[in-house]
């Protein structure tokens, strides 16, 4: 298995390889806006939603934690922390690096477990949570990492008009 151009996303054929890809597409345009803040600037609000780029970081590492584990595990239960509001927020004591390092390991995680699924179609029960139908849903392997694909996307969309926000800059002029 080789690393692709962008990010750490290994290089695989097929579906596996191109959704992988995706993400990784995803993830470095996320890292792309965080580049060069400040800790403080990665607490700092600069809309009226409660996001920071800090909290955007750590809510897709606990994202891919979560969703990665409903993915292999597949016992429809609901993972350790998924609820967790704090997941949200960039909490003192945290530096900016720590919580891109602990993604790092997340994206790391999610691309070997992908990797090692035989099967994307493989059929998963969702966790109940607050919002959950009362019957069990099921999501194919492949909706799950679409699923993350699209939380990546969305937030890396507020994490650019946070920064733009904060000090100007976007994605598109850092690149």
């Amino acid at each position: 298995m080789t690393t692709s151009s962008h990010g750490t996303a290994p290089f695989l054929p097929g579906e596996h390889g191109e959704l992988l890809q995706a993400l990784a597409e995803q993830r470095t345009l996320l890292l792309i806006t965080v580049r060069d803040i400040t800790d403080a600037q990665a607490a700092q609000r600069t809309t009226v939603s409660e996001l920071t780029l800090g909290g955007i970081v750590k809510h897709l590492t606990r994202c891919e934690q979560v969703w990665t584990q409903i993915m292999v595990k597949g016992e429809g239960e609901l993972p350790e922390g998924m609820l967790d509001l704090e997941q949200y927020r960039m909490v003192e004591g945290e530096t900016l690096a720590g919580l891109l390092e602990q993604y790092t390991a997340a994206a790391q995680g999610t691309e070997e477990s992908v990797a090692a699924l035989p099967d994307l179609g493989r059929s998963v029960p969702l966790p109940k949570t607050p919002w959950s139908p009362p019957e069990t849903v099921h999501w194919s392997a492949r909706r799950i990492l679409l699923h993350v694909i699209r939380e990546t996307a969305q937030h890396g969309g507020h994490a650019d008009i946070i920064r733009e926000a904060l000090d100007g800059a976007s994605t598109t002029a850092q690149r």
